[in-house]
């Protein structure tokens, strides 16, 4: 039996298992190429919790943005394996929610999506297959496939209507699909009812309206002409009414440095601005919002799912793809001015707040809501070879924010 052990200096490395008292586990590796990556496979976490006969290991596999990436693993010391060894090492199963590298690891891989309904086209300069037509993020054969052989065991999908993308973009990996659904919709939805307590979390005084800007990473953001309307806000938004709080793509974080984005946004936060920061998790802040001004990103669309008004910033129709859920959002949503004053433009969104598209759309994101957890856990344990827990799953609200920080003081020292 192998499995993970502490190697010197704190490092992890694959040992035998003489040292264990739990034998016979089976072994499942957590892969995390960024913190968005990373902030996905956690809702999978809770999956895997209370069973003795598993024992989870985590590693950091190479890419672009892996800054960042190690503020997303839940235990950074005790299992977490150096890249290259993972992929010297059997596992019993893999996760993953992307592409480069997977193809070195020796176990049955399940891939997830990183974000809400395959919106996005792949990079013009994309410099793993140059020259190529763009297709679908995260569905392409370049994401899928290596050496004429699809990688994953499993392609977990939100929706039905995936697989028809899949049927054009990748036809060879529809045996491996299956629709699970989408967990941060789930979630979100079950977080609704906390509403206002996520409010008084993030220090909105009673009659005070949130706004929210969201900006996914990329020239075609909102971050590429964040100086132009976070200047707006805060000389037309009066602070006595309105709270404005930004949350911006851990990739902006990982491509610029912490340090940069910070200053960046330094004035702004000292004139009042509620900055998310990249390891915090956005989806309290935005179904505390009543308004969300975003881009083309997952979280703009997952906004259709809360009672917030949504006003698009930017939209680079060329960079998403025709029929996708946030194409339907950007046709629906009223766009953002720059000639009409900014309270004019949020009032209009909120008294045109066009309820029955926005459900329509938001019922595009998962065509599996609240079976997230339940259709995950049966594709985990049949590739394990085990029967599952005893007990149904369970779709967890969000916490409050601040309380895992709190959280954490607590507990520092305090164990041995």
């Amino acid at each position: 039996m192998m499995s993970v052990a502490s190697g010197p200096q704190g490092a992890v490395s694959v040992e035998s298992g003489q040292w264990l008292t739990l034998t016979g586990c089976k072994r499942v590796l957590v892969v995390v190429h960024t913190e968005v990556y990373g902030q996905r496979l956690r809702d999978l976490l809770s999956l895997l919790e209370s069973d003795l006969r598993i024992q989870v290991a985590f590693t950091m596999a190479p890419h672009a943005f892996n800054q960042g990436a190690e503020r997303s693993l839940p235990d950074r010391l005790g299992s977490v394996i150096p890249w290259e060894e993972a992929v010297r090492t059997d596992f019993d199963l893999a996760l993953a929610a992307g592409a480069q590298g997977t193809e070195r690891l020796r176990a049955p891989l399940i891939r997830l999506p990183h974000g809400a309904g395959h919106m996005k086209l792949s990079r013009l300069d994309d410099d793993r297959d140059p020259g190529a037509p763009r297709t679908v993020g995260g569905l392409g054969r370049r994401y899928l496939m290596r050496n004429g052989t699809v990688v994953p065991r499993v392609l977990a999908l939100a929706h039905r209507e995936d697989l028809d993308v899949l049927a054009h973009t990748c036809p060879e990996a529809l045996p491996a699909a299956e629709v699970v659904g989408d967990a941060a919709h789930d979630r979100i939805m079950a977080s609704l009812p906390l509403r206002s307590r996520y409010r008084r979390a993030l220090g909105l005084r009673p009659g005070q309206k949130l706004v929210l800007v969201s900006s996914t990473w990329g020239r075609g953001s909102s971050f590429n002409r964040l100086d132009a309307l976070l200047p707006r806000l805060l000389a037309e938004l009066p602070r006595r009414e309105y709270r404005i709080a930004v949350t911006v793509h851990p990739n902006v974080w990982s491509g610029h440095g912490d340090w940069q984005v910070r200053a960046w946004l330094a004035v702004l936060r000292r004139r009042g601005v509620l900055v998310i920061p990249p390891q915090a998790d956005w989806r309290a802040p935005l179904i505390a919002a009543d308004w969300v001004m975003g881009d083309h990103g997952s979280v703009t669309l997952y906004a259709t799912l809360t009672p917030a008004a949504i006003l698009l910033t930017r939209f680079p129709e060329a960079d998403v793809r025709p029929g996708s859920p946030g194409a339907e959002l950007a046709r629906t949503a009223p766009a953002l001015s720059p000639a009409h004053p900014l309270s004019q433009q949020l009032a209009y969104a909120a008294a045109e707040y066009p309820a029955a598209e926005y459900a329509r759309i938001a019922a595009r994101i998962s065509s599996e809501p609240g079976r997230f957890h339940r259709n995950m856990r049966r594709v985990i344990y049949r590739l394990l070879g085990l029967g599952e827990p005893a007990y149904p799953t369970m779709t967890r609200p969000l916490p409050t924010p601040g309380a895992r920080r709190a959280r954490g003081r607590r507990s520092a020292g305090g164990a041995s």
